[in-house]
């Protein structure tokens, strides 16, 4: 691919007031609407002075821009150029929604936490984002699966208030999520918290755990088995009590204590099952795995330490690895009188019945799924925290949340005439659906949008227009 003309018989001039860059807000703001957030935020937001006024316009705005790939304030300006006027009214200039956001205080941060989760509901309701209600999940033991996970935002200079350094030695803010996954869907953020940089993983872990399974059970409904995911940090009664509290079953790795190692040790040889595994092979005579992993289970109660009410019944499961250092010192001459391990154990409260050893083994390996949502989100709005102050922060974390959520429903009406793109991350979706350039014309009071000839997503993108213009009906909040 080539230029068609050399540069100095090209001009370039930006006077064009019908262009638009992001055509795809068009049916993903429709969407938005219709799943009622500029009306969750006018009724649940109670920001102060003017600064909070028409909160619904302003949220809608600030969504709009981390939709169309904004990370920044500064990148809302985004929003108004070129024809946009004609598309969309009240878009806010940057500085209006700085003022907005720098205006939060943790009451209205929660307030926007409650947005976020009820116009979750309204998507899925709207776009079957996690399957119909009734269809029942055979996958995985028939569980939904509700991952618990912490990251940390990098940020750089002196002036971002709750910053400090964490458990992975980089200067930065925490933010603690939860998404459920439904087998054949892709994942969605259930619940958030931003947290101080230096604080510790399990903080606040056992209020988000309840909101996360209050939110989930409201979106599948209440016979659906939910499976809540933590990794070691989070091994502790107040998590693993709020997941069961709220009728969730839990899958959370353990750290190898001498009371595990003690339980470990019991195990008999026998009991030991070889797992499909990196590298394995099929034994095509015996139909068997010829693997270097092998699993094993026993019964277990958790937090013995604690009265009889907070104790918890399950099974320690737990994957052996052979030691590769051990194979190291074995090939130069420092061999051992028997085989060396590494051990890896996770406590599981789930049904022996849906998931046995290889496969709750195979389940909880799962959970680093949530590493990608962390990734796609760095990857997008929370490439950077843009304020000085902890709670408008905390406030672009849940709006950054609502964005992703949101994204990912559009992507789930159009996966009709692309599969593909339900699974896809949200740069790939907004190169394909929302950064569509457009000329914006008017006739006789109607709007025509003029999109590129030839555009390869063009199937995919007038089932989403389509689809909002008559959706399912929506499902109560």
């Amino acid at each position: 691919m080539q230029l068609s003309h050399r540069l100095s018989r090209t001009s370039v001039v930006f006077d064009d007031p019908n262009l638009v860059s992001s055509a795809g807000l068009v049916p993903v703001m429709a969407l938005a609407r219709r799943a009622g957030l500029t009306r969750l935020a006018d009724q649940r937001l109670s920001v102060a002075s003017d600064k909070g006024a028409n909160a619904g316009l302003k949220v809608a705005s600030l969504v709009a821009g981390m939709v169309a790939g904004a990370d920044s304030i500064d990148d809302m300006a985004l929003l108004r150029h070129g024809g946009m006027g004609r598309l969309f009214e009240r878009a806010y200039a940057p500085s209006t929604l700085g003022s907005f956001l720098r205006a939060f205080r943790f009451g209205h941060v929660r307030q926007l936490d409650a947005v976020a989760s009820r116009f979750l509901i309204g998507l899925a309701g709207l776009t079957r984002l996690l399957g119909h209600p009734d269809q029942p999940v055979n996958a995985g033991g028939g569980y939904a699966v509700l991952d618990v996970d912490d990251t940390i935002i990098e940020v750089h200079g002196h002036h971002k208030q709750g910053a400090g350094f964490g458990y992975s030695r980089i200067r930065g803010l925490n933010a603690l999520l939860a998404t459920l996954a439904v087998a054949g869907h892709a994942p969605v953020i259930v619940t958030q918290r931003l947290r101080k940089g230096a604080c510790g993983s399990p903080r606040g872990a056992a209020r988000l755990v309840a909101d996360a399974v209050k939110t989930a059970r409201r979106l599948l409904g209440p016979d659906r088995p939910i499976l809540v995911r933590m990794d070691s940090a989070f091994f502790g009664r107040p998590a693993v009590l709020a997941a069961i509290t709220g009728g969730a079953y839990v899958s959370v790795t353990v750290r190898l204590t001498s009371t595990i190692r003690a339980a470990i040790a019991g195990i008999d040889d026998a009991a030991w099952t070889t797992i499909n595994y990196p590298e394995a092979v099929r034994d095509e005579a015996t139909g068997g795995w010829i693997s270097r992993a092998e699993v094993a289970e026993i019964p277990f109660t958790a937090f013995t330490s604690a009265t009889n009410a907070d104790r918890v019944l399950g099974r320690l499961v737990v994957r052996r690895i052979p030691d590769l250092n051990a194979e190291n010192k074995k090939a130069d001459g420092q061999g051992t009188l028997f085989n060396v391990w590494r051990f890896h154990a996770f406590f599981t409260t789930a049904d022996p019945a849906k998931l046995d050893t290889v496969a709750a083994d195979k389940t909880h390996r799962g959970h680093a799924i949530i590493e990608q949502v962390h990734a796609d989100l760095k990857n997008s709005a929370l490439a950077h925290l843009p304020s000085g102050a902890f709670t408008a922060n905390a406030a672009w974390l849940v709006l950054a949340v609502i964005a992703f959520n949101l994204t990912r429903a559009a992507a789930t009406l159009a996966a009709t005439a692309a599969p593909d793109i339900a699974v896809a991350t949200t740069a790939t979706i907004r190169r394909k659906l929302i950064t569509v350039p457009a000329r914006v014309a008017t006739s006789a009071r109607h709007i025509t949008i003029h999109l590129p000839q030839g555009w390869p997503w063009q199937t995919a993108w007038t089932h989403i227009i389509d689809r909002v213009a008559d959706p399912p009906p929506p499902a109560t909040p």
